[in-house]
């Protein structure tokens, strides 16, 4: 894939920070991937959804990549499986840290995770980072709800330009995303649904 993960466009000193429309792009791209494993005949849990794992082509769009961690998702009346812990610190759902019980709604908290820091320009996990701010949901989650802090959240590097009310959609997403009880947490078709109001035609302008 040409332009390589998004974990090295995104935080990469070098490249020019990536515009708004395009992180809501990936996050659209990446989303639909997401829903097209969990609703297959036979569901797939991606397990290990993360920056790194997201590659981009020339034009940014997404595709998942690395399913070592992939597991088949539960079936008939089951509503997670049981596995050893594996995954990535930061991206993975709490539940799941905590028991080792795996459903789909553990990648959309891994979703969330990404879409945070598709809005903050910050790493899941930064230990450079003050304690407090150093697990990127545990930091974020209490400002999203609230509007005018939300857009102190944002990546500077964007320097103001993006719109604010889709900010605020993307922030709300995300919290909803990161909820503690995984039944609360919505489908991906649903978040798919989210995104695509956010998504801006080439050459459109966003309203």
């Amino acid at each position: 894939m040409p332009r390589g993960s998004v974990e090295n466009n995104l935080f990469s000193r070098v490249l020019l920070p990536l515009p708004w429309f395009i992180r809501m792009k990936i996050a659209f791209g990446a989303a639909k991937g997401l829903a097209f494993l969990h609703e297959a005949e036979k569901p797939v849990i991606y397990r290990d959804f993360k920056t790194s794992n997201i590659l981009l082509d020339q034009e940014y769009n997404a595709k998942l990549s690395d399913f070592g961690l992939a597991k088949d998702g539960p079936v008939g009346d089951k509503s997670h499986v049981s596995t050893r812990i594996m995954g990535t610190y930061g991206y993975a759902a709490p539940e799941y840290i905590m028991t080792g019980h795996l459903s789909s709604r553990s990648d959309v908290y891994s979703f969330g995770v990404v879409l945070l820091e598709l809005l903050t320009g910050r790493k899941s996990l930064d230990k450079s980072r003050p304690v407090r701010e150093q697990t990127l949901a545990d930091w974020a989650l209490p400002l999203l709800t609230q509007k005018r802090k939300v857009l102190g959240l944002v990546d500077p590097r964007l320097n103001g330009d993006y719109p604010a009310k889709g900010v605020h959609k993307a922030a709300m997403l995300a919290y909803h995303c990161l909820n503690r009880n995984p039944k609360a947490r919505p489908l991906m078709r649903d978040i798919v649904d989210s995104l695509e109001p956010l998504q801006v035609p080439v050459g459109g302008t966003e309203g």
